[in-house]
């Protein structure tokens, strides 16, 4: 890798950004927190975000990505579907917060070379967001274990729900595995965030983020295993384990997996199919097929709606649902058209990873967790800048060994005083 050209400030706004997709609605914190303080945190943060990534590229240098291009498309078709107010005020209050949230990946695409220095935010960030789940569990077992969420783990100081949580042990475990087969960070430094993410992965009995976590990182080291020795070998073990696992332990396994649900709560993805059922067969004017009922709080009759496609379905129509499947099909082709590498496959762990949770989460029509990691993606699939891109430009000034060779040819036109 070569000299690393992004300011410091830099990854201060991913931190923000990481921030603000935490959300204000989660479990019961060991002390209370008010939504509307949390609401002014996470705002404050995005706000915040914007004006650093504003102030450290007052030039607006931006690169061209069509990611970002298709998040403002995206963006617009919202504030379309919002300004009827079917949603309330409360659409256009987040079409503003998309705004900003574009705005500043906007102004963040100026550093987005195909370096791994976005990654290490990120995994850095949402180590952080763990540490504070791990810290709410040892401070308080009985608010980070509550039976209202079945004995899953939750955030305890910071409302955080057992998807969420599931969701960044799993991206930041599967990062990290990558890093490792490419010998970019030492073992030690890797086991420091992998064992304690599996634990907490494993208390939250997410099946969501451990599905995506398996099926990512084998679609991942796949994109490696022409290339590379380590990921060849890795992918051996991981299999061996994985079918001594299954016949060792395939009654626990099981146990974890169903999470002591009945076989018809199972089948229909606790409950998440009625949902499902209900929102398609609402009617719907042909304006709101197509451009949906504006930014909301991604749920339908007062119940979570728990996946993106039909949330984008409803808050932005049948053109917010084919903006995003043009996001994970650029993306996607992309990534396969690029050369093997580790930044390519990070990108397709990351991409693999939010289509295969967009199923039973909702987020992609929306700042989130899901926006934020496709746009590391995004990053990680841009072409290698130019230096004199990244630095600011100096005023043009003469070499050193110009001056004194003009001065000399001066003085040898001047005529001789004899």
């Amino acid at each position: 890798m070569g000299r690393d050209h992004t300011p410091k400030i830099v990854g201060t706004v991913w931190g923000l950004l990481v921030l603000n997709t935490l959300g204000s609605a989660g479990a019961k914190t060991i002390i209370p927190l008010p939504r509307s303080l949390i609401q002014m945190v996470t705002m404050g943060a995005l706000v915040a975000a914007f004006a650093l990534a504003l102030v450290v590229n007052l030039r607006l240098r931006i690169r061209a990505s069509a990611y970002v291009l298709l998040l403002t498309l995206l963006l617009v078709s919202s504030v379309i579907s919002s300004a009827h107010l079917e949603s309330g005020f409360g659409a256009l209050f987040r079409c503003f917060r998309l705004a900003l949230f574009v705005g500043t990946l906007w102004l963040l695409t100026r550093w987005w070379d195909g370096s791994l220095t976005f990654v290490r935010h990120h995994i850095r960030m949402y180590f952080a967001v763990l540490g504070s789940v791990a810290a709410g569990l040892v401070i308080s077992p009985g608010a980070a274990l509550p039976d209202l969420y079945g004995g899953r783990l939750v955030g305890a100081l910071w409302p955080l729900t057992p998807p969420q949580i599931g969701q960044y042990a799993a991206v930041i475990i599967g990062l990290t595995v990558l890093l490792v087969l490419d010998r970019r960070t030492d073992r030690a430094g890797a086991a420091v965030v992998i064992v304690p993410s599996l634990v907490l992965l494993a208390l939250t009995h997410t099946r969501t983020a451990t599905l995506g976590l398996l099926i990512g990182l084998a679609l991942a080291i796949g994109s490696l295993l022409l290339t590379s020795k380590a990921a060849r070998r890795f992918f051996t073990w991981t299999v061996l384990c994985a079918a001594v696992a299954a016949v060792g332990f395939a009654s626990a396994l099981q146990a974890w997996f169903l999470r002591g649900q009945s076989q018809e709560n199972f089948s229909s993805l606790t409950g998440r199919a009625k949902v499902w059922d209900a929102l398609l067969a609402a009617p719907r004017s042909t304006s709101e097929k197509v451009f949906g009922v504006g930014l909301g709080d991604k749920s339908f009759g007062g119940l979570p709606i728990d996946n993106s496609w039909l949330a984008v379905y409803n808050e932005q129509g049948l053109i917010g649902v084919t903006l995003v499947a043009a996001i994970i099909i650029v993306l996607g082709g992309v990534a396969l058209l690029r050369p093997p590498s580790l930044q390519r496959a990070c990108a397709i762990f990351l991409i693999s990873y939010c289509a295969i949770a967009s199923y039973t989460e909702a987020g992609l029509g929306d700042a989130s967790p899901y926006l934020l990691h496709l746009a590391l993606a995004a990053s990680l699939l841009a072409a290698p800048a130019a230096a004199a891109d990244l630095s600011t430009p100096e005023v043009p000034r003469l070499s050193t060994r110009e001056v004194p060779r003009q001065h000399i040819l001066r003085r040898a036109r001047r005529p001789e005083v004899t």
